[in-house]
């Protein structure tokens, strides 16, 4: 299968493209799928490729934070 430039692919893809920036930082973090590849300076990608949403964050629970850790270890249970 061919393969395009990212410009072309969110061209087709979105009524209005994101920017080359925003499109270079979804081609290095993994959020188009099929993986686009790199040749030179410029990412290609195929056509039925697709941007896949990032998995959201962790939540860290509240007081298991490091600074959290660190006054408990230092004062006890009775610091917070």
């Amino acid at each position: 299968m061919p393969k395009m430039t990212l410009e072309e692919w969110a061209a087709e893809q979105f009524k209005t493209p994101p920017t080359l920036n925003t499109l270079r930082t979804w081609a290095r973090t993994g959020r188009i799928s099929p993986a686009p590849v790199k040749h030179g300076s410029r990412y290609y990608v195929e056509q039925s490729a697709c941007y896949k949403e990032p998995a959201p964050a962790e939540r860290i629970p509240l007081g298991s934070s490091l600074i959290s850790r660190i006054a408990r270890a230092r004062h006890g249970s009775q610091a917070a």
